[in-house]
């Protein structure tokens, strides 16, 4: 028997978090029972549930869980409404996720970006603009960049005036971008080794037109590309794969990015995928052998306006779950099933309200909780 424990902290976080994380738990329960597993999966407050529970976004207790733990199974923080006067220091975006990530050096962001044919409908491109099918692993550099570059401050200015006027007051917002050589050489090889599995074709993104961090990161990763000569590697400024994201997007494999451009470039491709409650993400540190330490949380946020509704697609953190199966545990019969079973009851019809369309003729309009156990009958 398999003794084994397997560790998870389980943040499920505002809004919609705790609905889907309710669904991935079942899912994984499902899959610890048919695959003779150990999980010892236990729940933790983080964002604005934190700071109820104990007056921070990242409570002590849930930080020592998480270093106690093999993996971080995140669900979504953040209302953007909820009580402004919190400091933007202490808010849950910056004060919990942020700093989960800067803590355990989590420096490699994974999101795949999947069409299903099932749901080619909901994709906002034409068929034609489709192509040969969506299947992109966007790879971000988590942890440097404007997000985490110093000084980062708004100040006041005070600006002299010749003559008798009276000195001009405003102020400057003031944001650093700051990238080094080591730490675009490890996430240029989190890109190449990913598309060694993959369709053998790297895109790099950068505006190395304009920024002197483009120039380094065009370098740097054209000289680790050197290393892979099987591995095609194209540049492209961030505006035009802007663009082709929405023109072609089946030229496209593995995409390389920067923090920022990786934040917004991955998201418009989540798009294409027909909603964000499809597309998983994994943040990973430095792999030890087989197994990596990581957070896995959906590509989504917290929906505040559908929360409690019972109406969020629970796929995304099931999938998220998947993830951390194949990532930081090394179980990748286990997570090949959940995506099997995820596969299943879309071919079967199954449809959140976010990819529903009366249109479909067997779609079949279902609550989170019809969905996850759905999938978790699918297993």
């Amino acid at each position: 028997m398999n003794v084994n424990v397997l560790k998870i902290a389980a943040l499920a976080g505002d809004g919609i978090g705790p609905e889907v994380m309710r669904e991935a738990i079942q899912v994984l329960r499902v899959v610890e029972k048919k695959f003779n597993l150990n999980l010892q999966i236990t729940e933790a407050p983080v964002g604005w549930a934190g700071l109820d529970a104990a007056g921070e976004a990242l409570p002590k207790a849930t930080l020592a869980l998480c270093k106690a733990s093999d993996a971080i199974l995140f669900g979504s923080v953040g209302l953007p409404d909820r009580d402004p006067t919190v400091p933007k220091e202490k808010r849950p975006e910056r004060a919990a996720l942020l700093r989960l990530r800067k803590e355990f050096n989590l420096y490699a962001n994974l999101r795949p970006v999947k069409l299903p044919a099932a749901l080619a409908h909901v994709c906002p491109l034409r068929p034609e603009r489709q192509g040969k099918g969506i299947d992109i692993l966007v790879v971000r550099e988590l942890t440097a960049g404007l997000y985490f570059g110093k000084p980062k401050k708004t100040e006041e200015v005070i600006e002299a005036q010749a003559g008798p006027h009276q000195p001009r007051r405003f102020h400057r917002a003031v944001d650093t971008m700051v990238t080094t050589t080591p730490e675009i050489e490890r996430i240029a090889h989190v890109a190449f080794r990913a598309a060694q599995t993959r369709r053998h074709k790297v895109t790099s993104i950068d505006k190395a037109n304009v920024l002197e961090n483009g120039v380094l990161w065009r370098d740097v990763v054209t000289q680790v590309g050197k290393k892979y000569p099987e591995i095609a590697l194209q540049h492209m400024f961030v505006d035009n794969g802007a663009m082709q994201l929405l023109l072609r997007p089946d030229q496209f494999d593995v995409l390389l990015c920067e923090n920022t451009f990786g934040d917004i470039l991955s998201d418009e491709a989540a798009a294409l995928a027909g909603s964000l409650g499809m597309l998983p993400s994994a943040s990973l540190g430095e792999a030890q052998g087989m197994k990596t330490f990581g957070l896995f949380e959906p590509a989504g946020g917290t929906a505040p306006d559908i929360a409690g509704k019972n109406l969020a697609n629970p796929i995304a953190q099931i999938l998220s779950a998947a993830l951390m199966l194949h990532y930081s545990f090394g179980l990748d019969d286990a997570a090949n099933a959940i995506h099997q079973a995820v596969a299943k009851v879309i071919d079967a019809g199954y449809r959140t309200g976010d990819i529903y369309t009366a249109a479909e003729p067997k779609a079949r309009k279902v609550s989170t909780t019809e969905m996850g156990a759905a999938i978790a009958a699918a297993l």
